[in-house]
Order: structure tokens, then C-alpha cells, then sequence
């Protein structure tokens, strides 16, 4: 079997699961737009692409699944999702097996206002959540929302353009300057699709503690297991150190949403937990940045996946974490291997 990972980013530690799970019985090839990454030298095959938005993208991928013999394809970027689920039966043709959700699903995900009227229209505890400045401002002077409020885009990946307005001055010039960095980074792209006013969002602060949970489908989606991370600290929108705990209230949740959403094997989800509610932020229907946590405490998704795309059952051991383990990644430096 050949695995072929797209916009493969800084995951490297993916390319190392999948190869680890294939062991001899297949290659892991990845992508992106450039190769400034060191998921390249882990790899067994890479490639550059076109941008995600480029014409050439899609049949770009095509031709290279064909002439690789590629018989699976991830992605492990949000803005990748909806264009490959959009040209799943396209892959299909060719023999390519595509592991995403469908359209409608990555657009709510995609889309943090549609995230939040999802969640809220389907009785999911969530931060007061605006679309206009105007309607923030309304309702600060109303006593219905309080400093800090948090300033994000609303098509956003990682931290990028994410801040705490602690007063309406800060409040201001953050909706100024996340105007900016938003069309001068690749979320213009997205951004586009709504009306300049309404490309950012504004959010009640939550108070509490935050979880990162790892929702598991198998791929006709049906729920598997969710997998609860305490977070201990973030860096750079990620999570850097977190406990893989075992809280039922947090849980519980996610396993609705899980069944709610029927989505395609993994959901990254964020959740903070207020006075003994969880309040569900965020959702992202791939391999999120704390999935390594998951792995590390013994769940092996990779692996899962390669055995239901070659037709067999698993063992619900394989997907489930042993609680109290601590993880924290780490930096370190790798010397460009020149090929």
C-alpha cells in the first residue's frame, strides 16, 4: 500500500507513524507547495505542488496518484480539506482512496461562525460569539459581554492573526491589524468568500480549563473512541506539553458530536471546561497538532487507517490511550539532507 500525504507542513512525526505502520508492506509519500519542511527527508518519495488554490492543483495530484500507484490520500491542513473532498470520486476512479469528510462538514469546520451556529443550533455549550465589530461593541455597552474578548479570523489555522483585547482601544487596533494580516497571508483565499466586515470574529474569553480531545471514526463514520488531552501549555496555536486524562463530561460530549457529524476518521476538537460544562470551540476534521499525545499514550490511528483501507477489522485496543501519560514535545535541529 502507498500512502500519499498532502500539504505534509511541519508533520513529520506523521510521515514517521505511517511509515512505522506500513512497516515493508508499503511507501509514504508527501507533499506541498514547497519543500521547506523536514517531512521531505523522512519520506520515502516527496513532491512539490502546485498551490491549493491553483488551477493545476487537483490534476497535479491526480497524475502523480496514477503514476506513483498511490493507493491512499490524506491531507494534514484545514484549507486542503474541501478541495480534496470535493474531488473525492475523482481519486476514486483512478484507485486513489481519499480520507476526508464530505464538503458540507468541512465547510462548518472550516468556517469558525458556521463551527459556532452548528454547535450552538445543535445544543453545544459555546462562547458568546459576534460577526461585526459593531455587534461586540453593542454588546459590551449592553452588560452582555466583558473584556477580555478574543479577535480571530473567521477562515483561520493555528494562532495566525488570533488576539486578547483586554479594552476597546486593543479591541480596535486588533480588528485593524488581523485585517491586515489576514490579506497579506494565505487565509485571504477563504476569507474572499464572505463580505470584507465579516472576516473576523469575536468571542467571549472563557475562563476554565482546556482540552484538546481527538474524536475517532472509522471511515463510514461511525464513532470508535474519543481521546481526552488536558492541556499543560501551547505554543505557536499548538499544543507543547499535555496529560491524556480521562474526565466523562468532556467526553460524553465529544462522543455526541462525534455521532452528530459522521465525519471520516479523525476530529481535532477543542473544549474548555467552565464551572463543570464544556464548552466546545473549535473543530477540525483532520490529524491536529495534538494527536502525537494520543499516539504516544498508545492509540495508533495510523494504522487503523491502512488496515480499514485494506479491508479488515481492528482491535478496539488499537485506538485507545492509556490515561496519565505526560507528553511534551520537543525542539530539535535537522541538518537539509541534499538529494
Amino acid at each position: 500500500m502507498n500512502i500519499l500525504l498532502t500539504s505534509v507542513g511541519r508533520r513529520a512525526y506523521m510521515v514517521k507513524y505511517f511509515k512505522e505502520a506500513l512497516g515493508k508492506s508499503g511507501q509514504v509519500h508527501v507533499s506541498n507547495s514547497d519543500d521547506l519542511t523536514v517531512a521531505f527527508h523522512y519520506a520515502d518519495h516527496s513532491v512539490i505542488t502546485p498551490l491549493i488554490y491553483d488551477d493545476e492543483y487537483i490534476p497535479f495530484l491526480l497524475e502523480y496518484c496514477k503514476a506513483n500507484k498511490i493507493d491512499v490520500l490524506l491531507s494534514l491542513f484545514d484549507i486542503d480539506l474541501l478541495v480534496l473532498s470535493q474531488n473525492k470520486d475523482r481519486f476514486a476512479q483512478i484507485g486513489t482512496k481519499v480520507i476526508v469528510s464530505d464538503p458540507g462538514l468541512i465547510t462548518v469546520c472550516n468556517d469558525k461562525w458556521k463551527t459556532y451556529e452548528y454547535l450552538k443550533n445543535n445544543g453545544f455549550h459555546v462562547p458568546k460569539t459576534y460577526l461585526s465589530l459593531q455587534q461586540v461593541l453593542l454588546a459590551i455597552d449592553r452588560g452582555e459581554l466583558s473584556y477580555p474578548v478574543i479577535v480571530k479570523p473567521r477562515f483561520g489555522c493555528g494562532s495566525i492573526a488570533m488576539s486578547v483585547a483586554e479594552d476597546e482601544m486593543a479591541l480596535l487596533y486588533y480588528f485593524r491589524r488581523n485585517a491586515r494580516t489576514i490579506s497579506r497571508s494565505y487565509l485571504k483565499f477563504e476569507s474572499a468568500s464572505v463580505p470584507q466586515d465579516e472576516q473576523i470574529l469575536y468571542q467571549e474569553c472563557l475562563q476554565g480549563q482546556e482540552y484538546g480531545a481527538d474524536i475517532i471514526n472509522d471511515l463510514n463514520g461511525n464513532l470508535c473512541n474519543v481521546i481526552v488531552k488536558k492541556k499543560i501549555a501551547m505554543r505557536a496555536g499548538e499544543t507543547d506539553i499535555a496529560e491524556v486524562v480521562d474526565d466523562p463530561s468532556v467526553k460524553a460530549e465529544c462522543e455526541r458530536l462525534g455521532m452528530l457529524t459522521g465525519h471520516i476518521a479523525n476530529m481535532d476538537c477543542d473544549v474548555f471546561l467552565v464551572d463543570g460544562k464544556p464548552y466546545v470551540l473549535e473543530m477540525n476534521a483532520r490529524f491536529g497538532g495534538g494527536y502525537p499525545f494520543s499516539h504516544m499514550a498508545g492509540c495508533n490511528l495510523p494504522e487503523a487507517i491502512i488496515e480499514w483501507c485494506s479491508g479488515h477489522e481492528i482491535n478496539a485496543d488499537l485506538l485507545s490511550a492509556e490515561t496519565g501519560k505526560v507528553g511534551y514535545k520537543e525542539l530539535c535541529i535537522t541538518e537539509q539532507i541534499k538529494r
